[in-house]
């Protein structure tokens, strides 16, 4: 639409290819490389992922180059669009950001960008927000606006088999794992745009209780209602159903509630068997 603000994000926010069209929302996508091949991060590679983990293949991610943002915004400005508004996935996990900003900086038309400080389903619900504000013609700032209001009334926490592949790629301090004993489950969550320890449990079936507990607790402290969850997962489908049932039963005022399978990328990062929930409030 001509004289619209557009939305750009990173495909860290796993949004599904047709909510993102249909949100009218531009994809940049980061890169994983397995062994000599390099891929875009896309959902085709996501088993290739896990079964290099497991073969003990080396796995590396990099972020996109400016010039490929300069690409975005350049197709977005020719589609008439006045603004751009672009939301990625915290600059403390990755450099990302950094590109999209010195993509900005010759972008021809206004582009603001946004570092979300989450990533996955958490700067999904975040992409999310800003694509329904740019919808009903809100403006350059109101748009980016609304992407920093829903970043700061955001709960991630989730729960992976293992912290080695996070330690492997940088994302976490050793000392974290420091207390861990064989079987203990570490939940997380995100805090100023890090990835850091909240507890240990001994099960999937305790993780996946906290992991109810949390979203339900912080979602009964939002002042504003609905609110709207994201249940995300690797290779766990039948864990990430049952906790958005069971969140579906215990939050009243939930808008709505998704499930999404992390892309390679992420799966780069945590392996098999990662659970969570994003909690935004409106």
């Amino acid at each position: 639409m001509t004289g619209a603000v557009a939305v750009v994000t990173d495909s860290t926010a796993c949004l599904d290819g047709d909510v993102a069209t249909s949100c009218g929302i531009h994809v940049v996508p980061l890169r994983v490389v397995i062994g000599a091949g390099s891929h875009d991060d896309t959902s085709h590679a996501g088993m290739d992922v896990l079964a290099a983990q497991r073969d003990g293949v080396p796995l590396t991610t990099s972020r996109p180059p400016p010039a490929r943002f300069s690409e975005v915004y350049a197709r977005a400005a020719a589609a008439g669009a006045a603004g751009i508004v672009s939301i990625h996935l915290s600059g403390r996990i990755s450099g990302t950001v950094d590109s999209a900003r010195l993509a900005a900086a010759g972008a021809p038309v206004p582009a603001t960008v946004v570092d979300s400080r989450s990533i996955g389903a958490g700067l999904g619900l975040t992409v999310l927000a800003a694509a329904t504000a740019a919808r009903v013609g809100l403006s350059l700032s109101e748009v980016a606006g609304a992407a920093v209001r829903r970043s700061a009334h955001l709960r991630s926490v989730f729960c992976l088999t293992t912290l080695d592949h996070l330690l492997r790629g940088g994302r976490m301090s050793a000392v974290t794992l420091l207390g861990a004993t064989l079987g203990v489950k570490p939940l997380l969550h995100i805090v100023d745009g890090r990835i850091v320890p909240l507890e240990k449990v001994r099960t999937m079936a305790r993780a996946v209780t906290r992991l109810e507990q949390l979203a339900v607790e912080f979602a009964a402290g939002c002042d504003t209602a609905p609110v709207d969850a994201v249940v995300q997962h690797l290779a766990c489908g039948d864990r990430a159903a049952e906790l958005a049932q069971r969140l579906s039963g215990r939050m009243p005022g939930l808008g709505s509630v998704r499930i999404i399978e992390v892309g390679p990328v992420i799966a780069a990062h945590t392996g098999p068997g990662l659970l969570g929930v994003a909690v935004a409030a409106a």
